[in-house]
């Protein structure tokens, strides 16, 4: 499937739309995504793209429904450091403009620490602490969640 037909799936799986209203709108949404001309993009296949692009495709096709909640497992881990940066805060941006919460899965606390507003620390498939993003990297009350935190190297330790 071309970038275009596969963001559309969803509207047509669902009877959203007509293969028209599809199209425009995925055109809409692939220019909110910052996929510019997404003509081009609408007729481009993922392999075409760089991981950035396809996590852009991926947000995109996700948000097509209008959904409440987003699961994102791992959604920028492959990806380097400054495309991290850009696609972390386009998910900023779609939160607030869609009114979305994000179920956010990842090992990277700092990535976590940027997007969201309540952590919870899993160990052993529990959950062990839950809390307040800025009090639990300020104030972790469980011995794992501390370990966690001592472990993930910081701009202050490595200006020492």
């Amino acid at each position: 499937m071309t970038v275009g037909e596969s963001i559309a799936d969803p509207l047509l799986i669902h009877e959203l739309a007509t293969p028209e209203e599809a199209k425009t709108q995925v055109l809409a949404m692939l220019k909110r995504v910052g996929l510019t001309p997404e003509t081009e993009f609408y007729q481009r296949y993922p392999g075409e793209l760089s991981g950035g692009q396809q996590q852009r495709v991926a947000i995109a096709r996700a948000l097509m429904t209008r959904p409440q909640l987003l699961i994102c497992d791992e959604p920028v881990s492959m990806l380097d450091a400054s495309v991290q940066s850009q696609v972390l805060e386009l998910m900023l941006e779609l939160k607030e403009e869609f009114n979305l919460t994000y179920l956010f899965i990842t090992h990277d606390l700092w990535v976590a620490r940027f997007l969201c507003d309540r952590i919870a620390v899993m160990n052993g498939g529990k959950i062990v602490e839950l809390g307040a993003t800025e009090e639990l990297f300020m104030n972790p009350q469980h011995p794992y969640t501390k370990t966690l935190l001592s472990a993930v190297p910081s701009l202050s330790k490595l200006e020492q």
